[in-house]
Formats: C-alpha cells, sequence, structure tokens
C-alpha cells in the first residue's frame, strides 16, 4: 500500500496579503482618474493659451503650400472662430516672419484703435504678404466656406509688453 504523506508547506511572510489590496483597489483606479482629469486639464489651457496667440491665428510663414481652398484648410485646420462657434465674416493670414510682424510694435506709426479709442494701435512700416479670407457661406463653425483674396497690406496691431497681441485690422 502506498502511503502519502501530506505536507504542510508553511511560509513566514510579511508584506501585502490579497484581502489588503482589494481594499486599495477603488483607492488606486480614484487616483488614476484625478491624475487623468489633471492631465486633460492642462492639455486644454494650454490648447487654449496656444491657439489664441497671434501667430496661431494670423502668422503662416512660410506660405503653407496648399493651392486649392486655402482659407477653408486653414480655417478648419486652426479651429478659427467667433466665441459663440459662428463663422468669422473676415480672416487674414500674414506671410511674413514672426519676427517682422514683432517689430510693428516698435514702429512711429501710432494711432488710437478703431473701437478702443484709449487704446493704441501700431501700423507696419512696410507692406506685408497676406491673404484675406471672406466669408461666403455657412453659418456655424465648421461649415466655414471662404473666398480666398492674396493682397499686400499694412497691418494694424495692438501691443503689450512682450509684442503684438492682437490684429486689428489691414489697410491695402
Amino acid at each position: 500500500m502506498i502511503h502519502m504523506l501530506l505536507v504542510k508547506a508553511t511560509a513566514k511572510t510579511k508584506g501585502v496579503q490579497a484581502k489588503d489590496v482589494k481594499g486599495l483597489l477603488p483607492l488606486m483606479i480614484l487616483m488614476v482618474i484625478i491624475f487623468l482629469m489633471i492631465l486633460f486639464w492642462e492639455n486644454e489651457l494650454y490648447e487654449e493659451v496656444a491657439s489664441s496667440t497671434i501667430e496661431h491665428l494670423h502668422v503662416d510663414y512660410p506660405q503653407s503650400n496648399i493651392s486649392v481652398r486655402y482659407c477653408n484648410h486653414m480655417i478648419l485646420q486652426r479651429m478659427i472662430k467667433e466665441p459663440d462657434n459662428t463663422c468669422k465674416k473676415e480672416h487674414v493670414f500674414i506671410h511674413e516672419r514672426p519676427r517682422k510682424i514683432n517689430s510693428v510694435c516698435t514702429s512711429p506709426k501710432k494711432k488710437a484703435c478703431r473701437n478702443h479709442s484709449s487704446v493704441l494701435c501700431f501700423q507696419s512700416e512696410t507692406r506685408f504678404k497676406m491673404t484675406v479670407c471672406k466669408l461666403i457661406g455657412g453659418l456655424r463653425y465648421p461649415t466655414c466656406r471662404y473666398h480666398i483674396s492674396p493682397t499686400e497690406g499694412f497691418i494694424l496691431v495692438t501691443c503689450s509688453d512682450i509684442g503684438p497681441v492682437t490684429i486689428q485690422r489691414y489697410v491695402e
């Protein structure tokens, strides 16, 4: 007859037991959710700041090589719209180096801005190459359709201590 020996294996270990891990699982899930929310929130803040800069909104240098529907493509790519998601009536893309645009803030040609009598606008001393996009169809973003008008003109900008803040208009 065969005798079986029963051996009781015992381990003297200290540490985390399975029942302890189960109690930590909801806390770990909560921490991951909070981490993802913070990460998403930071990206949203960065995108909002980056997408509102004059360089993002108006500078296309060197000019993108888009032969057909330039305005429609650029406005969709850069998500250019009014705050209430309606289509902008007109938008300008400037095809000059950002450094040249920044230098407008040192221009001696200053005057009160049209809509803000107490704010000064600075006019460029030279003409800039630009593309004017004029709305021809659509009411709400992203269904906006634009007509392209390549032109050269002077730009009027508002400035802060670090450079141009907004493009107020252009003058041909």
